[in-house]
Protein backbone atom coordinates (compact mmCIF):
# COMPACT_ATOMS: atom_id res chain seq x y z
CA UNK A 1 0.00 0.00 0.00
CA UNK A 2 1.20 3.58 -0.72
CA UNK A 3 1.24 5.71 2.66
CA UNK A 4 0.04 9.49 2.07
CA UNK A 5 -0.17 11.48 5.36
CA UNK A 6 0.56 15.00 5.92
CA UNK A 7 3.37 16.35 7.17
CA UNK A 8 2.79 19.65 7.94
CA UNK A 9 -0.05 22.08 8.82
CA UNK A 10 0.30 26.03 8.86
CA UNK A 11 -2.88 27.88 9.71
CA UNK A 12 -3.18 32.04 8.86
CA UNK A 13 -6.13 33.67 10.80
CA UNK A 14 -8.29 30.76 10.25
CA UNK A 15 -11.09 30.64 12.96
CA UNK A 16 -9.17 31.10 16.09
CA UNK A 17 -5.91 30.49 15.24
CA UNK A 18 -4.21 33.94 14.51
CA UNK A 19 -0.86 31.94 13.17
CA UNK A 20 -0.38 28.26 14.37
CA UNK A 21 1.73 25.34 12.66
CA UNK A 22 2.00 21.67 13.04
CA UNK A 23 4.96 19.14 12.18
CA UNK A 24 3.84 15.84 12.21
CA UNK A 25 4.60 12.20 11.24
CA UNK A 26 2.84 9.08 9.56
CA UNK A 27 0.86 8.15 12.79
CA UNK A 28 -1.94 9.12 14.72
CA UNK A 29 -2.66 12.50 15.62
CA UNK A 30 -4.28 13.26 18.98
CA UNK A 31 -5.41 16.58 19.84
CA UNK A 32 -7.04 16.67 23.66
CA UNK A 33 -8.52 19.77 25.39
CA UNK A 34 -11.79 21.57 27.05
CA UNK A 35 -14.70 22.41 24.14
CA UNK A 36 -14.26 25.25 22.37
CA UNK A 37 -10.20 24.99 22.38
CA UNK A 38 -10.28 24.90 18.70
CA UNK A 39 -10.08 21.06 17.92
CA UNK A 40 -12.37 20.61 15.62
CA UNK A 41 -10.97 24.24 13.88
CA UNK A 42 -7.70 21.87 13.13
CA UNK A 43 -9.79 18.98 11.91
CA UNK A 44 -11.86 21.41 9.50
CA UNK A 45 -8.41 22.72 8.00
CA UNK A 46 -7.27 19.64 7.21
CA UNK A 47 -10.95 18.29 5.79
CA UNK A 48 -11.02 21.56 3.75
CA UNK A 49 -7.61 19.90 1.63
CA UNK A 50 -10.30 18.21 0.01
CA UNK A 51 -13.41 19.52 -2.12
CA UNK A 52 -15.87 20.99 -0.79
CA UNK A 53 -17.20 22.88 2.30
CA UNK A 54 -15.33 21.13 5.06
CA UNK A 55 -16.13 19.13 7.84
CA UNK A 56 -18.38 21.79 9.29
CA UNK A 57 -20.10 22.53 5.87
CA UNK A 58 -19.22 25.90 6.45
CA UNK A 59 -19.23 29.17 3.94
CA UNK A 60 -15.83 30.41 3.51
CA UNK A 61 -16.65 33.64 4.48
CA UNK A 62 -17.54 32.31 7.89
CA UNK A 63 -13.66 31.11 8.90
CA UNK A 64 -11.93 33.76 8.60
CA UNK A 65 -10.93 34.67 12.21
CA UNK A 66 -12.82 38.02 13.92
CA UNK A 67 -12.97 40.79 14.09
CA UNK A 68 -9.94 40.76 12.09
CA UNK A 69 -11.89 39.13 8.84
CA UNK A 70 -8.64 39.63 6.98
CA UNK A 71 -9.19 36.32 5.21
CA UNK A 72 -7.62 33.18 5.96
CA UNK A 73 -4.90 30.23 4.73
CA UNK A 74 -4.54 26.91 5.30
CA UNK A 75 -0.88 25.28 3.40
CA UNK A 76 0.08 21.82 4.43
CA UNK A 77 2.57 19.46 2.92
CA UNK A 78 1.35 16.42 1.94
CA UNK A 79 3.97 13.01 1.79
CA UNK A 80 3.53 10.67 -1.05
CA UNK A 81 5.93 7.58 -1.70
CA UNK A 82 6.73 9.63 -4.98
CA UNK A 83 7.67 12.89 -2.80
CA UNK A 84 6.15 15.89 -1.14
CA UNK A 85 3.30 18.14 -2.64
CA UNK A 86 2.50 21.41 -1.29
CA UNK A 87 -1.40 22.01 -1.18
CA UNK A 88 -2.96 25.32 0.04
CA UNK A 89 -6.59 26.99 0.34
CA UNK A 90 -7.79 30.27 0.92
CA UNK A 91 -9.28 33.52 1.29
CA UNK A 92 -8.70 36.77 0.49
CA UNK A 93 -11.06 39.58 2.03
CA UNK A 94 -13.71 39.96 -0.44
CA UNK A 95 -12.62 37.27 -3.11
CA UNK A 96 -13.11 33.75 -3.54
CA UNK A 97 -11.67 30.90 -2.08
CA UNK A 98 -8.32 29.82 -3.62
CA UNK A 99 -6.38 26.47 -4.45
CA UNK A 100 -2.98 26.04 -4.87
CA UNK A 101 -1.07 23.18 -5.51
CA UNK A 102 2.46 22.82 -6.07
CA UNK A 103 3.03 26.15 -7.84
CA UNK A 104 0.12 26.17 -9.77
CA UNK A 105 -3.66 27.31 -9.13
CA UNK A 106 -6.12 24.27 -9.30
CA UNK A 107 -9.96 23.68 -8.89
CA UNK A 108 -11.12 22.79 -5.78
CA UNK A 109 -12.08 19.19 -7.54
CA UNK A 110 -8.27 18.96 -8.13
CA UNK A 111 -7.84 18.43 -4.63
CA UNK A 112 -9.23 15.01 -4.84
CA UNK A 113 -6.51 14.11 -7.12
CA UNK A 114 -4.35 14.47 -4.25
CA UNK A 115 -5.51 12.89 -1.56
CA UNK A 116 -9.08 11.50 -0.11
CA UNK A 117 -9.76 12.44 3.39
CA UNK A 118 -12.49 10.70 5.52
CA UNK A 119 -14.53 12.62 8.50
CA UNK A 120 -17.21 12.08 11.24
CA UNK A 121 -17.88 14.69 13.68
CA UNK A 122 -20.54 14.95 16.71
CA UNK A 123 -22.69 17.13 13.77
CA UNK A 124 -23.17 13.69 11.47
CA UNK A 125 -24.57 11.88 15.10
CA UNK A 126 -27.94 11.87 14.15
CA UNK A 127 -27.60 10.58 10.15
CA UNK A 128 -29.95 7.73 10.51
CA UNK A 129 -32.27 9.73 12.70
CA UNK A 130 -32.62 12.46 10.56
CA UNK A 131 -34.11 13.94 6.81
CA UNK A 132 -32.76 11.60 4.08
CA UNK A 133 -31.09 14.69 2.53
CA UNK A 134 -28.56 14.15 5.16
CA UNK A 135 -27.75 10.27 4.13
CA UNK A 136 -27.58 11.00 0.39
CA UNK A 137 -25.00 13.61 0.75
CA UNK A 138 -23.39 11.48 3.28
CA UNK A 139 -23.49 8.40 0.61
CA UNK A 140 -22.81 11.22 -2.22
CA UNK A 141 -19.71 12.20 -0.30
CA UNK A 142 -18.37 8.66 -0.30
CA UNK A 143 -19.20 7.81 -3.91
CA UNK A 144 -16.90 10.71 -4.42
CA UNK A 145 -14.10 9.15 -3.13
CA UNK A 146 -14.16 6.18 -5.64
CA UNK A 147 -15.87 7.81 -8.91
CA UNK A 148 -14.13 11.26 -10.21
CA UNK A 149 -17.28 12.25 -12.06
CA UNK A 150 -19.60 12.13 -9.31
CA UNK A 151 -19.94 15.39 -8.23
CA UNK A 152 -19.88 16.69 -11.65
CA UNK A 153 -22.75 14.33 -12.05
CA UNK A 154 -24.85 15.53 -9.03
CA UNK A 155 -23.81 18.94 -10.19
CA UNK A 156 -25.31 18.83 -13.12
CA UNK A 157 -28.18 16.94 -12.77
CA UNK A 158 -29.55 19.30 -9.90
CA UNK A 159 -28.56 22.25 -12.25
CA UNK A 160 -31.07 20.63 -15.34
CA UNK A 161 -33.37 19.50 -12.55
CA UNK A 162 -33.77 22.68 -11.26
CA UNK A 163 -34.44 23.87 -14.82
CA UNK A 164 -37.11 21.83 -15.24
CA UNK A 165 -39.17 22.87 -11.95
CA UNK A 166 -38.69 26.35 -12.80
CA UNK A 167 -40.52 25.21 -16.35
CA UNK A 168 -43.09 23.08 -14.23
CA UNK A 169 -44.09 26.29 -11.67
CA UNK A 170 -44.64 28.52 -14.80
CA UNK A 171 -46.88 25.67 -16.40
CA UNK A 172 -44.28 25.58 -19.43
CA UNK A 173 -45.81 22.92 -22.40
CA UNK A 174 -43.57 23.17 -24.79
CA UNK A 175 -41.97 19.53 -25.02
CA UNK A 176 -38.82 20.90 -26.69
CA UNK A 177 -37.40 22.62 -23.40
CA UNK A 178 -38.37 19.42 -21.53
CA UNK A 179 -37.21 16.87 -24.38
CA UNK A 180 -33.39 18.62 -23.78
CA UNK A 181 -33.58 19.03 -19.72
CA UNK A 182 -34.63 15.38 -19.06
CA UNK A 183 -31.68 14.14 -21.35
CA UNK A 184 -29.77 16.20 -19.28
CA UNK A 185 -31.12 14.73 -16.36
CA UNK A 186 -31.24 10.94 -17.37
CA UNK A 187 -27.30 11.01 -18.44
CA UNK A 188 -26.74 12.33 -14.80
CA UNK A 189 -29.21 10.65 -12.84
CA UNK A 190 -27.78 6.69 -14.46
CA UNK A 191 -24.48 7.65 -13.76
CA UNK A 192 -25.62 8.60 -9.83
CA UNK A 193 -27.28 5.12 -9.61
CA UNK A 194 -24.76 3.16 -10.40
CA UNK A 195 -22.44 5.08 -8.14
CA UNK A 196 -24.04 4.79 -5.31
CA UNK A 197 -25.15 1.11 -6.12
CA UNK A 198 -21.43 0.70 -6.79
CA UNK A 199 -20.09 2.37 -3.54
CA UNK A 200 -22.78 0.25 -1.23
CA UNK A 201 -20.98 -3.00 -3.14
CA UNK A 202 -17.70 -1.74 -1.96
CA UNK A 203 -18.99 -0.89 1.40
CA UNK A 204 -20.21 -4.38 2.30
CA UNK A 205 -17.40 -6.49 0.61
CA UNK A 206 -15.56 -3.91 3.08
CA UNK A 207 -16.94 -4.69 6.31
CA UNK A 208 -15.95 -8.46 5.89
CA UNK A 209 -12.30 -7.12 5.90
CA UNK A 210 -12.92 -6.12 9.04
CA UNK A 211 -10.55 -7.39 11.77
CA UNK A 212 -12.10 -6.63 15.11
CA UNK A 213 -15.76 -7.04 16.48
CA UNK A 214 -16.63 -3.39 16.13
CA UNK A 215 -20.32 -3.16 15.05
CA UNK A 216 -21.11 -3.07 11.50
CA UNK A 217 -24.58 -1.96 9.52
CA UNK A 218 -26.29 -3.66 6.56
CA UNK A 219 -26.60 -0.66 3.45
CA UNK A 220 -29.34 -0.38 1.49
CA UNK A 221 -30.78 2.48 -1.02
CA UNK A 222 -34.45 3.00 -1.14
CA UNK A 223 -36.70 5.42 -2.28
CA UNK A 224 -39.01 8.29 -0.45
CA UNK A 225 -40.20 9.67 -3.65
CA UNK A 226 -43.93 7.71 -3.19
CA UNK A 227 -44.47 7.73 -6.76
CA UNK A 228 -42.04 4.89 -8.07
CA UNK A 229 -38.75 4.29 -8.28
CA UNK A 230 -36.43 5.24 -11.08
CA UNK A 231 -34.53 2.09 -11.79
CA UNK A 232 -31.47 3.78 -13.37
CA UNK A 233 -30.77 1.08 -15.57
CA UNK A 234 -30.50 3.16 -18.26
CA UNK A 235 -30.51 6.61 -19.45
CA UNK A 236 -33.30 5.53 -21.91
CA UNK A 237 -35.06 4.39 -19.06
CA UNK A 238 -35.03 7.54 -17.32
CA UNK A 239 -35.40 9.47 -20.05
CA UNK A 240 -38.71 7.78 -20.80
CA UNK A 241 -40.16 8.08 -17.23
CA UNK A 242 -38.88 11.78 -16.67
CA UNK A 243 -41.11 12.13 -20.07
CA UNK A 244 -44.61 10.35 -18.69
CA UNK A 245 -44.11 11.88 -14.94
CA UNK A 246 -44.82 15.94 -16.58
CA UNK A 247 -48.18 16.12 -15.81
CA UNK A 248 -48.04 15.15 -12.40
CA UNK A 249 -44.64 16.82 -12.08
CA UNK A 250 -46.83 19.95 -13.19
CA UNK A 251 -49.41 19.25 -10.86
CA UNK A 252 -47.06 19.27 -7.48
CA UNK A 253 -44.43 21.81 -9.23
CA UNK A 254 -41.46 20.10 -8.96
CA UNK A 255 -39.87 16.69 -10.00
CA UNK A 256 -41.34 14.27 -7.92
CA UNK A 257 -39.25 11.34 -8.21
CA UNK A 258 -35.53 10.76 -9.13
CA UNK A 259 -32.12 10.29 -7.30
CA UNK A 260 -32.57 13.25 -5.30
CA UNK A 261 -35.62 11.27 -3.88
CA UNK A 262 -32.99 8.38 -2.93
CA UNK A 263 -32.39 7.46 0.54
CA UNK A 264 -29.68 5.27 2.55
CA UNK A 265 -30.69 3.15 4.87
CA UNK A 266 -28.98 1.68 7.83
CA UNK A 267 -29.96 -1.72 10.00
CA UNK A 268 -27.69 -3.39 12.65
CA UNK A 269 -26.42 -6.41 10.95
CA UNK A 270 -26.65 -8.35 14.28
CA UNK A 271 -30.19 -8.04 14.79
CA UNK A 272 -31.65 -6.71 11.96
CA UNK A 273 -32.81 -3.69 13.57
CA UNK A 274 -33.32 -0.41 11.62
CA UNK A 275 -30.94 2.05 12.41
CA UNK A 276 -33.62 4.89 13.68
CA UNK A 277 -34.63 2.84 16.26
CA UNK A 278 -31.38 1.66 17.52
CA UNK A 279 -29.96 2.57 20.89
CA UNK A 280 -27.72 6.23 20.38
CA UNK A 281 -24.53 4.17 21.18
CA UNK A 282 -25.73 1.28 18.33
CA UNK A 283 -26.11 4.58 15.79
CA UNK A 284 -22.98 5.72 16.50
CA UNK A 285 -21.16 2.56 16.33
CA UNK A 286 -22.30 1.74 13.09
CA UNK A 287 -21.75 5.35 11.49
CA UNK A 288 -18.39 4.62 12.49
CA UNK A 289 -18.07 1.06 10.54
CA UNK A 290 -19.09 2.98 7.80
CA UNK A 291 -16.82 5.58 7.99
CA UNK A 292 -13.78 2.51 8.46
CA UNK A 293 -15.26 0.47 5.88
CA UNK A 294 -15.05 3.48 3.34
CA UNK A 295 -11.50 3.90 4.51
CA UNK A 296 -10.98 0.15 3.45
CA UNK A 297 -12.85 0.26 0.10
CA UNK A 298 -10.55 2.67 -0.91
CA UNK A 299 -7.30 0.94 0.01
CA UNK A 300 -8.40 -2.15 -1.84
CA UNK A 301 -9.57 0.10 -4.66
CA UNK A 302 -6.60 2.19 -5.16
CA UNK A 303 -3.86 1.16 -3.16
CA UNK A 304 -4.07 4.13 -1.02
CA UNK A 305 -4.96 4.54 2.55
CA UNK A 306 -7.23 8.05 3.03
CA UNK A 307 -6.60 10.06 5.97
CA UNK A 308 -9.15 10.01 8.39
CA UNK A 309 -10.65 12.71 10.59
CA UNK A 310 -12.73 11.73 13.79
CA UNK A 311 -13.50 14.35 16.26
CA UNK A 312 -15.35 13.51 19.67
CA UNK A 313 -15.50 10.33 18.53
CA UNK A 314 -15.70 8.52 21.82
CA UNK A 315 -19.10 10.37 22.21
CA UNK A 316 -22.40 7.50 22.87
CA UNK A 317 -19.36 4.80 23.23
CA UNK A 318 -19.41 2.80 26.42
CA UNK A 319 -15.42 1.12 27.16
CA UNK A 320 -15.95 -1.89 25.13
CA UNK A 321 -16.66 -0.23 21.59
CA UNK A 322 -14.01 2.25 22.61
CA UNK A 323 -11.53 -0.49 23.17
CA UNK A 324 -12.72 -2.06 19.94
CA UNK A 325 -12.55 1.24 17.81
CA UNK A 326 -8.84 1.47 19.17
CA UNK A 327 -7.92 -2.03 18.09
CA UNK A 328 -9.54 -1.38 14.31
CA UNK A 329 -7.69 1.80 14.47
CA UNK A 330 -4.52 0.12 15.00
CA UNK A 331 -5.03 -2.22 11.52
CA UNK A 332 -5.15 0.84 9.72
CA UNK A 333 -2.70 2.83 7.53
CA UNK A 334 -4.46 5.84 7.75
CA UNK A 335 -2.93 9.05 9.31
CA UNK A 336 -5.91 9.13 11.54
CA UNK A 337 -6.64 12.47 13.25
CA UNK A 338 -8.75 12.09 16.76
CA UNK A 339 -9.61 14.68 19.30
CA UNK A 340 -11.10 14.31 22.61
CA UNK A 341 -11.52 16.37 25.63
CA UNK A 342 -9.67 14.35 28.01
CA UNK A 343 -6.55 11.64 27.44
CA UNK A 344 -7.96 9.54 29.93
CA UNK A 345 -10.58 8.66 27.44
CA UNK A 346 -7.85 7.06 24.56
CA UNK A 347 -6.55 4.08 26.43
CA UNK A 348 -5.43 1.80 23.80
CA UNK A 349 -4.32 4.78 21.39
CA UNK A 350 -2.14 6.96 23.21
CA UNK A 351 0.97 5.57 22.86
CA UNK A 352 0.42 4.93 19.41
CA UNK A 353 -0.48 7.94 19.14
CA UNK A 354 1.55 11.84 18.66
CA UNK A 355 -0.54 13.95 21.31
CA UNK A 356 -0.91 17.31 21.45
CA UNK A 357 -2.78 19.98 23.69
CA UNK A 358 -5.36 22.44 22.13
CA UNK A 359 -6.19 25.30 24.61
CA UNK A 360 -7.51 29.07 23.69
CA UNK A 361 -7.31 31.94 25.91
CA UNK A 362 -8.49 35.66 24.69
CA UNK A 363 -9.90 34.53 21.59
CA UNK A 364 -6.57 32.99 21.07
CA UNK A 365 -6.14 29.11 20.24
CA UNK A 366 -2.96 27.59 20.92
CA UNK A 367 -1.31 24.17 20.17
CA UNK A 368 1.44 22.08 22.03
CA UNK A 369 3.18 18.84 21.51
CA UNK A 370 2.74 16.74 24.41
CA UNK A 371 4.52 13.37 22.81
CA UNK A 372 5.74 12.08 20.10
CA UNK A 373 4.74 8.97 19.32
CA UNK A 374 6.97 5.56 19.42
CA UNK A 375 5.33 4.02 16.13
Amino acid sequence: MIETHLSSLRLAYFRSFKHSSLEIGKSTVLLTGPNGAGKTSLLEAVSLLSPGRGIRSASAEEIARKPDMLGWKVSATLEHQQGAVAVETFLKAGKSRKVVIGDKPARQLQLAGVTTILWLSPLMDRIWLEGADGRRKFLDRMAMSFFADHPVAVLGYEKAMRERNRLLRDRVSESGWYNALERQMATYGARIFENRRSTIQKLAAAFTRAETSFPTPTLEIVSRSGAGELSGESEDELASRFRQARSRDMAAGRTLAGPHRSDLCARYSLSGTDAKVCSTGEQKAMLISVILANARAIASETGTWPIILLDEVGGHLDSNRRRALYEELATLESQIWVTGTEAAQFEGLLEMAQHFDVSCSDGDSVIVRQRQSAV
